[in-house]
């Protein structure tokens, strides 16, 4: 089963940490979403949620993400005290933690340099900018990505 992608995005603003000084910006925000996805589907062999991702020029994107969290522009994406957060399966919510370890870490234009020098964006970007990138390339990639 799929997620809706705007309880993931909360999931992962309300697990940046903004009195450690981690703030998560719109194009952060899609960057994560894009290595969420991608793992999931790489060890689940299935989407964390149905929306697809688009190869923009600042790296992958979901356009109704981007669109909805656009008014706060290049600066910090902040909740609202009544937004709930989506529970995970366990195994889900141990992989969704170790994305947010190894990805979290990085700023926002690191993660676009990272997803611009990946197969997925890099292929689709220049064939088809704005193009979609695939289920099967995201599962053909990440599939490479996992360490056993």
């Amino acid at each position: 089963m799929s997620y809706p992608v705007l309880e993931i995005a909360h999931k992962i603003i309300a697990h940046t940490d903004a009195s450690q000084g981690e703030i998560i910006s719109n194009l952060k925000l899609q960057k994560i979403l894009y290595y969420m996805q991608g793992f999931f589907i790489a060890v689940y062999d299935k989407k964390l949620f149905e929306e697809e991702f688009e190869a923009w020029q600042y790296g992958p994107v979901v356009r109704d993400m981007f669109d909805h969290f656009k008014d706060f522009g290049s600066g910090a994406i902040t909740l609202n005290e009544d937004v709930q957060i989506i529970e995970l399966t366990e195994e889900e919510n141990e992989l969704f933690k170790e994305v947010m370890t190894e990805f979290g870490q990085f700023s926002a234009i690191k993660l676009m340099e990272m997803t611009h020098a990946e197969l997925p964006w890099k292929k689709i970007f220049h064939e088809n900018p704005q193009g979609e990138i695939s289920y099967d390339l995201l599962r053909e990639y990440f599939k490479t990505q996992i360490i056993e």
